[in-house]
């Protein structure tokens, strides 16, 4: 690591050491007295659940009201089914009193039972100081008031001890004649449920109280349950986390000394069974854990994460290997570029401590573990590709120089190689085609052949016109015609290399439909006097661009490839060879047994063939032919389909080489560009899963809202995070690299949003499928017809209609309230713009009068396809 860089790196890891202090700052509270008035008392252990009753052992109650012994008073219970009717002699035993409890439900006869079972553990326990009948048995609406009074009333008069039932505050204050048959106001004070912020929670209790006394003047009051969970979802303010719930509970016990009330702290052990009943925050509850450890300091300042300085210490060295790793092969990276890429790594790294972190603080389950594996390898999926993101920003924008910058030569004719230019066709339109050839007559060039290649064409009406032009331009122009001609477009290549003329040292292709600069040759084919390069490759371009809106917005999006992407890539030799404007050695095509005809991107793969036998290759950033972009969405799509289904292609046959074959002559630049120029495309097809399982939890959610969660906040924000992170990627990029304007930048935003459902598709099927056929993609074409633009966004239309309407049922149903709730429907309307971009595109490219307006100023676009770099230009970086 360069001293500079290291700087960088100290100075970042200083700033995030700093990041995790200033969060964790200790914070005084009032001590937790060293016996408190009571607690909530449910003794259960991990694996035991009152739900399904299977319930702890008497030793295991005993040692917890043992640990319990000396902290506090009394414990309230809830039942005294089975065992736990042993708990009031048991917590004699430790000088514990008990406000016993009787579980009431639906169940009249288990009810009847309950009731039964209180009034003989009642009758021989001697430490009973009050009677609680039903747990929030009103709120639930398990029982109606008169229901409730009756087994109240049957209670009252079989004993002395007060009897009462337990319910939120506000259920007192609604049904003020239930005061009539208890002998206290047993009251919950649960701030959180409220959204109360915990600055706030203290002073809403005494709220709350002050309201109840100023209802029922002549009742005692004690509050049987008041808390705070330590995790959890946000509800509102209400934020669940240990340094809250140590915060909220010991401000409680200072006020509640000060204003004398009666309470049970809300409660004694974390209980995971609730989470079948509470959601996960039913879990979280407990001043100590399922191990009966203290979840918090009861003395000392409150830390938010105690355990900051180690989770600091591993995100610093993590972060400083992500930064290593990125600045391999950067040294020519300006300093801005660097500091950028550290910045980037030490979010990432702390991001992911803190979520690892986050997560292991759950009592895991099975499924909690399964998803836990989801998320982690989620995020690890997410940080990837925002890192490769990230360095392929830093690298277009913040490098000192291009080492592998083009400069023409002008070079005697005697010492140009011959070309062979192969224009392979099928089914095109022959008036297309003899521009193109005429553009190829027109060449100044010294000596080189052009071989016409149609393969499976039925109608001789369309093949038959360009074979007489040929003939009449003369000896250098050869016509085939081959019916049948297996392999698509690769074996029409291969066709050709058999029918080059022997002198012919270089093999150029170009589709049918491009016509050509008269400099083409004469400026690029210098590039082979150097006898490493085998490939030198033209971006692609178009001169219909101005034609209507839709085809703006396509030619817009095809930019940001050829000007950032693959000026990125041909810095470490790892450009993407594509079939048009590209000339190969010949030598290097046969050494490489020529055109793969298994692959349907045949143009990438012989590229990556090339690079794995050790050669080289030149990109040339600027244009020197111009073709016709796809005339329908349709065809827009189908192109983008094949190109990422290849893709796929080409990754299964070459991952063996690529990831594991360090003997190759593959370098790591080499590598790193074609695994990472992949992650975009593959993550789309997560994408696709994603939205899926989205649409069935947020179903789920709405069909039964109090058993299903939603899911972690961390589900939502990642995919928020990265599509935003490429949205600044790119507005930022197409203006500096590109120069393009706002409407332009908006206008391939949206194209290539438009796009992101048929890539996944592509890449899921080419991951389960192999063989599908070559697609063409049709030139002037018929425009097509309103409907059937429809029907061409018609997955994507419903997946929009899918993701708005979830979003809306959640917020009609539930609610926003928490703020899990609202980042994930947040994040389904924004999963939803790329739908809602390929419907709009779609549209527009049936409306083909619709004029390309700003959007087709190619002019204010830098690069531009009228701008061809001559003998004494100067090219743009």
């Amino acid at each position: 690591m360069r001293k500079d860089s290291f700087i960088i790196a100290i100075t970042v890891a200083v700033i995030t050491i700093v990041f995790w202090a200033l969060i964790n700052r200790p914070e005084a509270e009032p001590p937790w007295p060293s016996t408190i008035q009571g607690f909530s008392f449910a003794p259960y252990h991990a694996g035991q659940s009152a739900i399904s009753r299977i319930y702890p052992s008497r030793e295991q109650i005993d040692a917890d009201l043992a640990l319990l012994s000396g902290h506090t008073h009394a414990v309230r219970t809830y039942s005294v089914d089975g065992i736990l009717g042993d708990i009031p002699p048991l917590a004699r035993t430790h000088r514990i009193n008990v406000a016993l409890g009787a579980w009431l439900d639906e169940d009249r006869d288990r009810n009847a039972q309950e009731i039964s079972s209180l009034l003989e553990v009642v009758s021989g326990a001697r430490n009973v100081v009050r009677i609680i009948v039903g747990n929030e048995v009103l709120l639930r609406g398990n029982l109606s008031v008169a229901e409730l009074a009756d087994h109240l009333e049957r209670v009252r008069s079989a004993t002395d001890i007060p009897v009462s039932t337990a319910e939120p505050w506000h259920v007192w204050i609604d049904h003020p004649e239930l005061v009539d048959h208890v002998d206290y106001i047993a009251v919950h004070m649960l701030p959180y449920w409220e959204g109360l912020s915990v600055e706030r929670a203290v002073d809403y209790v005494v709220e709350r109280m002050d309201e109840l006394k100023g209802h029922f003047p002549d009742k005692r009051i004690v509050i049987t349950e008041v808390g705070w969970p330590s995790n959890g979802r946000t509800i509102k303010e209400a934020v669940a986390s240990e340094s809250n719930q140590a915060t909220f509970l010991r401000r409680f016990l200072a006020r509640a000394a000060e204003e004398g009330y009666i309470y049970y702290v809300m409660e004694a052990f974390d209980q995971p069974w609730k989470r079948k009943t509470e959601g996960s925050v039913g879990a979280y509850w407990g001043v100590y854990d399922t191990r009966r450890q203290p979840k918090f300091t009861f003395e000392d300042p409150i830390v938010k994460v105690p355990e900051w300085p180690m989770l600091a210490a591993i995100s610093v060295i993590a972060a400083l290997i992500t930064f290593a790793l990125l600045l391999i092969d950067s040294r020519r990276l300006r300093k801005r570029g660097r500091s950028f890429l550290a910045v980037i790594a030490y979010v990432a790294a702390t991001a992911v401590v803190w979520i690892v972190y986050d997560y292991s603080n759950q009592y895991l389950t099975l499924a909690n573990i399964m998803v836990g594996v989801l998320l982690i390898l989620g995020m690890i999926g997410v940080i990837i590709v925002l890192l490769a993101e990230a360095h392929e920003w830093a690298e277009a924008l913040w490098l000192r120089e291009h080492r592998r910058q083009f400069m023409p030569q002008e070079v005697a004719d005697e010492m140009l190689p011959m070309v062979s230019i192969h224009v392979p066709a099928y089914n095109e339109p022959p008036d297309m085609m003899i521009e193109t050839l005429d553009a190829l007559a027109a060449l100044d060039y010294p000596r080189y052949e052009v071989l016409v290649i149609d393969n499976n064409t039925k109608d001789p009406s369309v093949w038959k016109p360009v074979e007489a032009h040929c003939a009449r331009l003369g000896s250098r122009f050869r016509f085939f015609h081959k019916s049948p001609l297996p392999g698509y477009k690769a074996g029409a290549l291969n066709f050709a290399i058999q029918k080059t003329a022997a002198e012919a040292e270089i093999v150029a292709v170009i589709d049918s439909d491009y016509k050509v600069h008269p400099r083409w040759l004469r400026d690029l084919c210098p590039q082979f006097l150097n006898p490493e390069i085998a490939i030198v490759q033209a971006p692609q371009d178009y001169r219909d661009s101005q034609e209507n809106a839709f085809k703006a917005m396509a030619y817009a999006e095809y930019r940001g490839f050829f000007y950032i992407g693959m000026i990125v890539r041909n810095e470490r030799n790892a450009i993407i060879q594509h079939g048009t404007m590209t000339m190969v050695r010949r030598t290097a095509l046969e050494q490489v047994n020529g055109w793969a005809e298994w692959c349907i991107t045949e143009d990438a793969e012989l590229g990556l063939r090339i690079f794995e036998a050790g050669l080289k290759a030149s990109y040339i950033p600027q244009s020197y032919g111009r073709g016709l972009m796809p005339d329908t969405f349709i065809d827009y799509k189908k192109q983008r389909f094949r190109w990422a289904y290849g893709s796929v292609q080409i990754m299964r046959r070459h991952s063996r080489t690529l990831l594991f074959d360090t003997q190759g002559d593959l370098t790591i630049g080499q590598r790193y560009h074609f695994l990472a120029g992949w992650l975009p495309w593959l993550a789309d097809g997560i994408n696709v899963i994603f939205n899926l399982a989205a649409l069935s939890w947020s179903a789920a959610m709405v069909l039964a809202p109090t058993k299903v969660a939603p899911p972690l906040l961390i589900f939502a924000v990642l995919p928020l995070v990265l599509f935003l992170f490429k949205v600044v990627k790119l507005i930022y990029l197409y203006e500096t690299r590109v120069g393009a304007k706002g409407i332009q930048i908006l206008a391939a935003a949206f194209a290539g949003l438009s796009l992101s459902h048929t890539i996944g598709i592509a890449v899921l099927t080419g991951l389960f499928k192999t063989g599908l056929p070559f697609f063409r993609t049709p030139k002037q074409a018929s425009k097509q017809a309103l409907v059937k633009a429809l029907q061409a966004a018609r997955e994507e239309t419903l997946l929009l209609i899918g993701l708005c309407l979830a979003s809306g049922a959640i917020i009609a149903r539930i609610g926003v309230e928490s703020l899990d709730l609202l980042v994930w429907c947040i994040m389904l309307l924004i999963q939803g713009i790329p739908y809602a971009s390929t419907l709009a595109v779609s549209i527009l490219s049936a409306l083909p009068h619709l004029p390309a307006g700003s959007i087709g100023e190619t002019g204010s676009m830098r690069n531009t396809a009228q701008t061809v770099v001559g003998p004494k230009a100067r090219p743009h970086a």
